[in-house]
């Protein structure tokens, strides 16, 4: 069971496209992670033209300072605005947390859409008051994230456990690897010792496992992922009705900063799409 969510803020001053044909999204994350998130806009908008960057050259994001990240991001943004993006979406809770301000202040006119953990639907959600949030150290230390503990939590205990590794192991092997189910197992085990009924999938490649998580847990805990809520919001901003195809398909386009082979195996493994990844070379800052 999934909860829903309350929809990311977006930049107040962009105005919407009037067609999904003039609609170009860019979307980024740490590495594959954001394709869960790029999975649900396809579903709410099918045929919109996406490009995806996944700088897994440098994943995970998460135990990098906050300024590395912040230029890391304005870099990633600044690329897919050249290359035409209409709505730049931040699929990656670490970039989001550390970064959209300062992307919002430098492209006003452009749409930002960012990616937080959904403390406030876990809340509503959880039965005995016992909330987890999974995430990397950068998230779970940003400012933007305590402030959502801060204003959603009330009476709820909310567990904030880091998982070092866990993205790392998804980015590496799928569903399948040995390290891959240990770091799952060892993450099941606190959740169970912890008594939580809710836990917060607040990293973007964690979706990508949660039958897996879910098959440790029992169907009775409750997992919240924010995806379909981000999809909407984009789907808002560009003035379209979720579900509303697009007169020619727009294509999507995928780049990595390191192996585009390791990109594509996951985007036919995760989106189905037989889409070619071609490599992108960028600096780091």
């Amino acid at each position: 069971m999934t909860a829903p969510s309350a929809a990311p803020r977006a930049a107040p001053s962009a105005a919407p496209n009037t067609a999904n044909t003039a609609a170009h999204i860019g979307v980024f994350d740490s590495g594959i992670g954001g394709l869960s998130v790029l999975r649900a806009v396809q579903q709410q908008l099918p045929g919109v033209r996406l490009t995806y960057i996944a700088d897994s050259q440098h994943t995970p994001w998460g135990e990098r300072g906050t300024a590395w990240v912040a230029a890391r991001c304005q870099q990633l943004a600044g690329w897919l605005i050249d290359q035409g993006a209409s709505l730049v979406l931040v699929a990656c809770n670490t970039g989001t947390t550390q970064a959209i301000t300062t992307l919002r202040a430098r492209w006003p006119a452009t749409p930002f859409v960012g990616v937080e953990p959904g403390i406030k639907p876990a809340v509503a959600a959880s039965r005995n008051q016992r909330v987890a949030v999974l995430a990397s150290a950068g998230t779970l230390r940003s400012a933007r994230l305590q402030l959502l503990v801060h204003a959603h939590a009330g009476r709820a205990k909310v567990l904030q456990l880091p998982c070092p590794g866990l993205a790392e192991a998804i980015e590496a092997g799928g569903a399948d690897t040995g390290a891959l189910q240990q770091q799952l197992d060892s993450v099941a085990a606190v959740l169970r010792a912890a008594d939580v009924d809710t836990v917060v999938l607040g990293c973007t490649h964690y979706p990508l496992v949660a039958d897996a998580l879910r098959q440790r847990l029992g169907q009775a805990v409750v997992l919240v992922d924010t995806a379909d809520a981000v999809a909407r919001r984009v789907a808002s901003l560009l003035g379209k009705a979720p579900g509303a195809a697009a007169a020619r398909p727009g294509g999507l386009r995928l780049f990595s900063t390191a192996d585009p082979a390791a990109l594509q195996a996951a985007a036919r493994r995760w989106l189905g799409s037989a889409a070619a990844a071609q490599a992108l070379v960028l600096h780091g800052p």
